[in-house]
């Protein structure tokens, strides 16, 4: 294993004598280092919006769209995952986040999870992985066993791969179909991957995701019209979304978000276009459900 030959594992020139510095002047270093990371993103830019696309047909087709990581890289893979369904109202399998050493390694570091070649593959034949779904394997060093041999194993039976790395030339690029190559640059402490390429995958991932869910419908104007009303705040904010989207009064997104069965795509058709839940329904069933569409029909 060759650290020194991994960029996400270089030494930073620029902190080398962090340890001597005021706190001021520690966080100023890190904001300084975390500047590069928007514009690391900004280069790869047509790559995110071509596995956007990707993820899109295979959603649209039936399949699913898993996340596969180690450590830190697994975490923001399940939180990314574990966000969709509230927001955008999606199944929660559709978007899945797998982690080497499985649900406890969330909270707690298992020993020895990341180096095994084979967990991930036994991880996806769990979920019944098929050629219909897409498989992003994320790294920040791009060697992690458990990824790569996740990766091999979706791309054997016919599913799309991705790799999200922060090194160039690494071994998941030369597994995944699409590379997603972020070049964050050293870490303000040396190999805390945690910090700017955690958070560019962080940053990619939430573009992933959000890109896809515009191109499924889920989004009408910048409003999140399949939010799931769950609690207190989202039942606000649901109403909000008609009223803003409608002109309407709180009192009248109220009582036609009841009539919609909490649904706001329907609540808002219903008034835009002047007609019965039922009407909506048949409406946004032949615009694909997207709102703007079914507007126009």
């Amino acid at each position: 294993m060759n650290l020194e030959k991994l960029l996400t594992e270089a030494r930073n020139p620029s902190t080398i004598n962090i340890d001597h510095q005021s706190s001021l002047e520690i966080v100023e270093l890190i904001n300084q280092e975390d500047h590069r990371i928007a514009t690391a993103i900004q280069k790869i830019l047509p790559d995110i919006a071509r596995t956007v696309d990707y993820i899109v047909a295979a959603i649209q087709s039936g399949g699913r769209l898993f996340y596969l990581g180690a450590g830190t890289s697994g975490r923001i893979g399940i939180l990314d995952a574990s966000e969709c369904p509230p927001t955008y109202g999606t199944h929660p399998e559709l978007v899945q986040g797998l982690i080497a050493g499985g649900e406890q390694a969330i909270l707690r570091a298992v020993e020895g999870a990341e180096d095994s070649d084979t967990l991930a593959t036994e991880d996806l034949q769990g979920k019944k992985l098929n050629s219909s779904d897409i498989v992003i394997g994320i790294a920040a060093s791009g060697r992690t066993p458990y990824v790569i041999g996740g990766l091999r194993y979706a791309r054997s039976i016919g599913c799309q791969t991705v790799s999200l790395t922060c090194t160039p030339d690494s071994e998941m690029d030369r597994v995944a179909d699409l590379n997603l190559t972020v070049l964050t640059g050293p870490e303000v402490i040396m190999g805390s991957t945690r910090m700017k390429a955690g958070t560019a995958q962080k940053m990619v991932l939430n573009m992933l995701t959000t890109a896809t869910m515009i191109g499924l419908g889920k989004v009408y104007s910048n409003l999140m019209v399949d939010v799931q009303a769950t609690n207190l705040k989202l039942k606000e904010r649901a109403k909000r979304i008609v009223t803003i989207a409608t002109g309407v009064s709180h009192s009248q997104a109220e009582e036609t978000l009841n009539a919609a069965n909490g649904s706001s795509k329907l609540a808002i058709i219903m008034i835009l276009a002047g007609v019965s839940v039922e009407e909506a329904s048949q409406l946004l069933q032949r615009g694909h459900g997207f709102v703007a569409k079914a507007l126009k029909l």
